[in-house]
C-alpha cells in the first residue's frame, strides 16, 4: 500500500480514498451500525482543481458532550477483531499526543473535534475498509512525506497555528518526514496524522509494486491553488504474489522487571497490543539476590517502535529497554463468518501457498453458538472448522 498524503490528510478524505479503492461501502456502514451512535455515511464523485475523487459526508448530530478515551475506546469495543485494534490504536495515537500537548495525563485529555461522532465514523469507518481490502496484513504499508500547511485554525481551544500541536507531536514520535506546501490552510488534521501515523510502515515514494486499485479521495474544501486530494495505491510485489509467506522487519524490544505489581502485567501486554504491537508477552527469570522477575518482550514494526516504547517506561519502573532488529515470515491470513448450529462464527485462517494450514475459531462465538444450540462447545469448534472454506483468498485488495 501506498498513501500520497503530498495535499495533506483527514479521516474524510482516506476513507473515501479507501471507498474509491474498492472497499465495500455496505460493509462500513454494517459495521459502524454495530458502534450504536447516529451517523450515516455517503459517497458522492466530486472535482476538486480539475480531478475526479470521492467525497465521504457523515451526518451526525452535533453534541457538546467531550468524550475521553475510555469512553471513544467504550464504542470502539462493538468492532471486530483487527479493525477494532487499529481503530482503537489510532484514537490511543491521539490521546497520547493531546496529552503532551497540554501537559496532562492520558486519562485527563478529554477530546473536543477528534471525539466528535464524525472523527469516530471516519476512524472507524477506515478500520474498516482497510480489513475489508486486506491491507491491515499488508507487509508494507509506505506513506509519502506529508504536508502539514500554514496559517492559523480555529478549534475548540481557540486559533492555533497550522501544523496543529497534537499533528506535529504525531508526526515527530513516528519520524514522519513532512513535504513543503504553499498553501497557507490546515491540509492534515490530527485524526489524518493519526491515522497516517497508525498505517506507516516506511515513508517516501511508491514501492516497487505491481498496482491493482487506486482510489482518490477529497476534502471538503476546492481551494484554487491545489487539489485538495489524498490517493491509495494498493497492489502486489512479484515476490509477495508468489510467496509462501509475507517477511518483513520488526523490532524486538525488551526489559527485564523484578519490582512491578504482579497485576499490572495482563493489561500492559493488552496496551502494547492496542497501540500496534504485533505481539506481547512476558517470561519469569530469577533477578539478583534470588528475585522472581519478568522478560518483557514486545514485538512491534518501525513506525510504532517509538511509541511502544513510551508505553513500557510509563507503565513499568525499568530505565532502560534492549532494542533488536528482527525479521518475521508470517503466513497470509484472512477471516471469514461461518454459519453453525446455534449461530454465526468467525474463524481466523492461514494459508501456506494454496493450502489453509490453520483454521482457528473464535471461542467466544463458538461457546455462545454451542449455549444456544446446547452442545458442547468442542462440537461447535470442529463443525466451524469443516465449515471454514478452504480456497485461499484473492492476493491483494478488490478493486
Amino acid at each position: 500500500m501506498w498513501v500520497d498524503a503530498s495535499n495533506g490528510a483527514a479521516g474524510d478524505m482516506l476513507l473515501a480514498a479507501l471507498l474509491d479503492a474498492g472497499a465495500s461501502l455496505d460493509t462500513v456502514r454494517a459495521g459502524l451500525a454495530r458502534l450504536g451512535v447516529p451517523v450515516a455515511v455517503d459517497v458522492t464523485a466530486v472535482r476538486r482543481h480539475g480531478f475526479r475523487a470521492a467525497h465521504v459526508r457523515v451526518d451526525a448530530p452535533e453534541t457538546d458532550v467531550h468524550r475521553g478515551l475510555s469512553d471513544v475506546l467504550a464504542v470502539l469495543s462493538r468492532l471486530d477483531g483487527p479493525a477494532h485494534d487499529f481503530a482503537a490504536g489510532v484514537f490511543t495515537r491521539l490521546a497520547e499526543a493531546e496529552a503532551r500537548v497540554h501537559g496532562s495525563t492520558v486519562d485527563e485529555v478529554h477530546f473536543h473535534e477528534v471525539g466528535a461522532l464524525d472523527a469516530i465514523a471516519d476512524v472507524a469507518g477506515c478500520a474498516l475498509a482497510l480489513h475489508d481490502l486486506g491491507l491491515l496484513d499488508a507487509p508494507s504499508r509506505v506513506v509519502s512525506p506529508v504536508a502539514v500547511g500554514s496559517g492559523t485554525v480555529r478549534t475548540a481551544h481557540g486559533p492555533l497555528p497550522v501544523p496543529a500541536p497534537a499533528v506535529v507531536e504525531l508526526l515527530t514520535a513516528a519520524g514522519a518526514p513532512l513535504a513543503a506546501h504553499t498553501a497557507t490552510m490546515e491540509l492534515c488534521t490530527p485524526t489524518g496524522a493519526a491515522l497516517l501515523t497508525a498505517l506507516a510502515t516506511a515513508w517516501g515514494p511508491p514501492p516497487a509494486m505491481t498496482p491493482s486499485a487506486v482510489g482518490v479521495g477529497a476534502g471538503t474544501a476546492d481551494p484554487p491553488g491545489h487539489a485538495n486530494v489524498l490517493r491509495v495505491l494498493a497492489g502486489t510485489t512479484a515476490a509477495q504474489a508468489a510467496a509462501d509467506w509475507q517477511e518483513g522487519e520488526l523490532f524486538q524490544v525488551e526489559a527485564t522487571v523484578d519490582d512491578l505489581d504482579p497485576r499490572v502485567w495482563p493489561d500492559l501486554l493488552e496496551e502494547l497490543r492496542s497501540v500496534g504491537a504485533a505481539d506481547a508477552w512476558c517470561v519469569p527469570a530469577l533477578m539478583r539476590k534470588g528475585r522472581p522477575g519478568q522478560v518483557l518482550t514486545v514485538l512491534v514494526d518501525a513506525a510504532r517502535l517509538d511509541l511502544a516504547c513510551r508505553v513500557v517506561y510509563t507503565w513499568t519502573t525499568t530505565l532502560g529497554v534492549r532494542v533488536h532488529p528482527v525479521r518475521r515470515r508470517a503466513l497470509r491470513r484472512d477471516s471469514v463468518t461461518v454459519e453453525v448450529t446455534g449461530g454465526a462464527v468467525r474463524v481466523k485462517r492461514a494459508f501456506l501457498g494454496a493450502e489453509v494450514v490453520t483454521a482457528q475459531p473464535e471461542y467466544d462465538d463458538a461457546l455462545a453458538a454451542a449455549r444456544t444450540a446446547g452442545v458442547p462447545v468442542t462440537a461447535v469448534i470442529d463443525a466451524a472448522r469443516a465449515a471454514a472454506s478452504p480456497q485461499a483468498p484473492e492476493p491483494g485488495p478488490r478493486h
